[in-house]
């Protein structure tokens, strides 16, 4: 795989990335959860920064996005975890809130199939603000959605990060080539037709 093929590879990932972490942050704010909106917002700067590095040449900012991506895989994995109850962890905490809310994942309400309705409660059971919230029929629990959601997200900083390291490679080699043997060569090019510019036209007398 050339240079251009992997950067080309790596401009479409990242540009799927960024939809991918656009579509994920719509859905984490209609459920309120904080704690995956602030990594969603640091997520997407650093796509961005890694965008713009592969576009302009420039291996330390596609190396910050290398290393985000192998961070970006761990909060995924913590995520699978967390919804799918894996080492002790629990998704009726409040972590991804802060513990601000009681908001869960909006797909729990609004997962494919699930019917909502609103149970009045006795008036000796629950305040007369709150209401219970019934949810039915749905196809798939919303826990599995948000692993399926984190599973894809992760895949795709797995890839992303594999083709990252191999572009780095092949743009810091040949910014070592160029330093050793294309600078030298185009340098002395350059001074060449510099020198050429300047060469002084001198009068030529002919003699009858």
């Amino acid at each position: 795989m050339s240079c251009c093929t992997g950067r080309c590879a790596l401009i479409f990932l990242c540009t799927f990335q960024l939809l991918g972490a656009l579509e994920r942050q719509i859905f984490d704010f209609l459920g309120y959860q904080w704690a995956p909106i602030l990594g969603n917002f640091l997520h997407i700067i650093v796509v961005i920064l890694g965008l713009f590095g592969t576009i302009q040449y420039r291996p330390k900012y596609i190396v910050v996005y290398a290393i985000w991506n192998a961070l970006w895989v761990a909060w995924n994995v913590f995520i699978i975890c967390f919804y799918l109850e894996v080492g002790g962890l629990s998704k009726d905490t409040d972590f991804m809130t802060f513990n601000i809310s009681m908001h869960r994942s909006w797909w729990r309400e609004h997962g494919p199939g699930c019917v909502r309705r609103e149970v009045q409660p006795p008036p000796s059971q629950a305040p007369a603000d709150h209401s219970y919230i019934s949810v039915t029929g749905c196809i798939m629990p919303f826990q599995y959605l948000e692993a399926l959601h984190s599973s894809f997200q992760l895949l795709l900083s797995l890839i992303s990060f594999v083709c990252a390291c191999y572009v780095i490679s092949v743009l810091t080699e040949e910014e070592d080539n160029f330093d050793f043997i294309g600078g030298r060569d185009s340098y002395t090019c350059h001074s060449s037709l510099q020198k050429s510019s300047h060469v002084q036209l001198k009068p030529v007398y002919l003699s009858n």
